[in-house]
């Protein structure tokens, strides 16, 4: 039985889940019917569709792993079940920063005008940087399966070595832990260099700007302004996100931490939530499309209310 703190715990994260699907679930219907319409897909599209569904499979599973956790602990003791998920959690964590990632670079790529020959490189052949990042995140894969194989048959160990033995696998397996999030841990630091140049850039814009004194409302500094503020919201949402996970993996050594356990699900579920909806606010395509939707369930609840009465 659930206490009340536990309870109320569980019900946020589940209100997270939900809000996260719903909102990665409406990112990807925008962009799919905007592909169907011009009958070509581009590559921010592609990237967004992308991004919404790796983040809504990364939601539906850590949520019926919590819940399942919780409610039916038994079916976690099969080492499969737990191959698969960690399989699973891999896969869908990895892709999901690897398409934030590109959706950074991507943007940043389009806004920021640098003269060095690196940056027009990069910007002339941006289909290289994207095969690069996909041959990073082949290889990140091909380093975390090992680890978590491994990780897996340590565990079946557990249950028949000795306390010292099992204490000694406890530091072993956080050290597991961040070597199998190698490939998340590459993806933010590409970020925190993206949003590097991009406070770089927008300083040199605005010297610029202060030299010309031209007094016209200045287009291209607010768009700096904006990327920054989603590059700035993505990474403090994901450290919160890792914090949670390392909560929760904390709690395989604790008994009886169903209230940290929560905790934590709570911390990690608030990136997918919460940068999706950043993201719907940021890009004026999709903004127009939630204020649209939001006005057609308005006027459907009043067509109701009209009929009834």
């Amino acid at each position: 039985m659930l206490s009340a703190a536990e309870g109320v715990l569980l019900s946020i994260a589940t209100c997270e889940a939900v809000l996260g699907v719903l909102g990665n679930g409406f990112i990807a219907f925008v962009n799919c019917t905007d592909c169907t319409r011009n009958k070509r897909i581009s590559q921010i599209g592609c990237i967004l569709i992308g991004l919404a569904i790796s983040r809504i499979c990364l939601v539906w599973m850590l949520i019926s792993e919590a819940y399942i956790k919780i409610f039916s602990p038994k079916l976690l003791s099969s080492a499969n079940i737990i191959e698969h998920i960690s399989y699973l959690w891999v896969t869908f964590s990895q892709l999901s920063f690897w398409f934030a990632t590109s959706l950074s670079i991507f943007y940043f790529v389009k806004i920021v005008n640098f003269s060095h020959y690196i940056f027009l490189w990069l910007k002339r052949r941006i289909n290289t940087v994207f095969l690069f990042l996909i041959g990073c995140l082949f290889v990140s894969w091909l380093f975390s399966f090992p680890v978590v194989a491994k990780m897996v048959k340590e565990k079946k160990m557990q249950f028949i070595n000795t306390s010292w033995l099992i204490r000694l696998k406890k530091s072993e397996l956080i050290v597991q832990f961040v070597f199998t999030n190698a490939g998340v841990f590459l993806f933010f630091m590409i970020m925190l260099i993206v949003c590097f140049l991009l406070i770089i850039s927008l300083w040199r814009h605005s010297k610029k700007m202060q030299l010309s004194e031209s007094g016209v409302r200045d287009l291209n500094t607010e768009v700096h302004v904006k990327a920054i503020k989603v590059v700035i919201s993505f990474i403090i949402l994901f450290i919160l996100h890792l914090t949670g996970i390392t909560i929760t993996v904390l709690c395989l050594f604790i008994p009886e931490s169903n209230l940290l356990f929560m905790f934590g699900l709570t911390t990690t579920f608030i990136y997918p939530c919460c940068h999706s909806l950043i993201l719907i606010l940021a890009n004026s395509r999709l903004k127009h499309g939630a204020v649209r939707t939001l006005q057609q369930l308005k006027c459907s609840e009043k067509g109701k209310d009209l009929r009834v009465t």
